[in-house]
């Protein structure tokens, strides 16, 4: 493998990666604050992409079809919140995964009777479309870099809000200590919904971002859920800085284990995880 192709090869990793920790964000967030094992996360990156297509259609711009589809995620987030998971709060995990379960047929169901089960393209940008020649017959796409780009953007966003804002240090403080934190007077039932639509809002813009490069088809979630949980067990439950550090390495053992070492690729992913659960059973960083 030369330089050229090596560059592009760790490019793609590192923009999987970060696509995988948008995904894995909302998920360790949802689980390490408010304890709830959502098998439908997966759903909530479908319904972006399907929006992505839908919206890009109607307005004729992926931007704005972004940017709509963010602000209807998040109130598809609060709705759903509200009407279901505040009541699981409490209960059993078998319970949530049951529910989170039952979701994903039922998004599943509501995906075919809105959009059809046919396979959609969601058109690059034109302003994106170009590439950025690498060698004289190699080049990298830019509308990858922008992907990169804006996964970089919302992953400095969540930092500076869990760490430097006053709901980030009342997120922090419930999932720390719930009971504590509503003793002290803090709305412990807004604290979960805010986190709730901020973990769906991430996954469905990941989904949105990622429509043009993977396309748009039935039961896509269901593909990127196993790696999500594969980074959040990777980077520990709950912990944000482990989710990046495990999505960045798992897009790159899978990325380099597709071109290096094929008829092992599928399984490298996993054996990483077992690797790292036998070294750290709580996973790089804790909570």
């Amino acid at each position: 493998m030369d330089f050229a192709n090596f560059l592009i090869q760790l490019l793609n990793s590192v923009q999987y990666g970060l696509l995988l920790f948008m995904l894995a964000a909302g998920l360790t967030l949802i689980f390490g604050i408010m304890g709830v094992v959502n098998l439908a996360h997966g759903s909530f990156y479908m319904l972006g992409a399907y929006l992505a297509w839908s919206l890009s259609a109607l307005t004729g711009s992926l931007f704005l079809a972004i940017a709509l589809g963010a602000v209807l995620s998040v109130v598809f987030g609060l709705a759903l919140e509200w009407l279901l998971f505040r009541h699981f709060y409490h209960r059993d995990h078998l319970d949530q995964v049951l529910l989170t379960f039952g979701l994903i047929y039922v998004f599943e169901e509501l995906r075919s009777m809105l959009w059809g089960d046919d396979v959609h393209g969601v058109p690059v940008p034109g302003a994106l479309a170009a590439s950025i020649p690498l060698t004289e017959n190699l080049s990298y796409p830019v509308y990858r870099l922008f992907v990169a780009g804006v996964c970089l953007l919302l992953a400095l966003g969540l930092y500076l809000l869990i760490s430097r804002t006053r709901l980030g240090m009342k997120i922090r403080a419930g999932a720390f200590n719930h009971d504590m934190t509503e003793a002290l007077g803090v709305n412990i039932k807004l604290i979960h919904a805010i986190v709730f639509a901020l973990g769906v809002a991430l996954a469905a813009v990941a989904g949105m971002v990622a429509a043009p490069l993977s396309s748009v088809y039935p039961n896509m979630g269901s593909q990127v859920l196993i790696l999500c949980f594969v980074v959040v067990v990777i980077g520990g439950i709950g912990s944000v800085r482990g989710a990046l550090i495990a999505a960045l390495l798992v897009g790159l053992v899978d990325t380099f284990g597709k071109v290096l070492l094929p008829s092992v690729a599928g399984m490298l992913v996993y054996l990483l995880m077992a690797a790292v659960l036998l070294w750290k059973p709580e996973g790089l960083f804790k909570q």
